[in-house]
């Protein structure tokens, strides 16, 4: 509820607006993600579960998309049951890098893949440490409510053990606010407060709380599609912008 997978797949199709190649890798059983780019639970013909489980390889379980340069590796309700899949196996936390280390090689619409986003399930829980080791880094959306900065803390001390025991160079990309409304002085306080504590990893752009973007996903369509010139659209644009700035830093 605080804009995980609004964020996988706007900040996707921002990016490969502006000419990146995304592969999205839904790895959340509600499979939100994969809805979004409209892809129908009965063409799933493999998902995310088959991949983890090795039963097949990452250019089988690719699914394409109406938006161009974006392809995904959908989810299905199997993830609800990997953890049992794969509890005896020794390699049960790098099941996802594993299966993500030939995303090189893959070319899709004549380019290779320049970036890869993960949407995790709200817990933390082995698909979302799979997420992490697989990781470069890791993006957090934060809403713009005073308990979202105590599951915040909780996050950050996952992302440590995580550096310590299995991706040691995993890094925290950033924190963008979601569903803010600049009239709430609550909104303003968070900010504030996220700023003064974690300075320049804050991104400088904030998602609004914007009715366009709750109504996209309805229509299976990403904000840039169903309302190019919505408020929500401009941001997740602007956030792609400066994703790529700290990319270049």
């Amino acid at each position: 509820g605080v804009g995980k997978t609004t964020t996988a797949i706007n900040l996707a199709t921002a990016l490969a607006a502006i000419g990146e190649r995304v592969l999205i890798v839904d790895i959340d059983p509600q499979g939100n993600a994969s809805t979004g780019f409209g892809i129908d639970r009965q063409a799933r013909q493999y998902s995310a579960f088959d991949l983890m489980t090795g039963e097949v390889e990452l250019k089988d379980a690719i699914v394409s998309t109406n938006v161009p340069n974006v392809v995904v590796v959908p989810s299905t309700m199997d993830l609800l049951g990997l953890e049992m899949a794969i509890s005896d196996s020794g390699d049960r936390a790098f099941r996802l890098r594993n299966a993500l280390s030939g995303a090189g090689d893959i070319i899709f619409d004549g380019k290779p893949i320049t970036y890869i986003l993960i949407d995790c399930p709200p817990s933390l829980n082995l698909l979302t440490v799979n997420a992490m080791v697989a990781a470069d880094s890791v993006l957090i959306p934060l809403q713009s409510e005073f308990f979202a900065l105590e599951g915040l803390s909780q996050l950050m001390l996952t992302i440590r053990e995580v550096r310590q025991t299995a991706n040691p160079d995993l890094r925290i990309e950033g924190v963008v606010l979601t569903m803010y409304d600049k009239r709430n002085n609550l909104c303003q306080q968070v900010e504030a407060d996220a700023r003064d504590n974690l300075g320049d990893l804050v991104f400088k752009t904030v998602i609004p709380r914007n009715v366009r973007l709750s109504e996209a996903p309805s229509f299976a369509m990403t904000i840039l599609e169903y309302d190019p010139q919505s408020r929500g659209s401009q941001a997740y644009r602007e956030l792609a912008e400066e994703l790529i700035e700290r990319e270049k830093k």
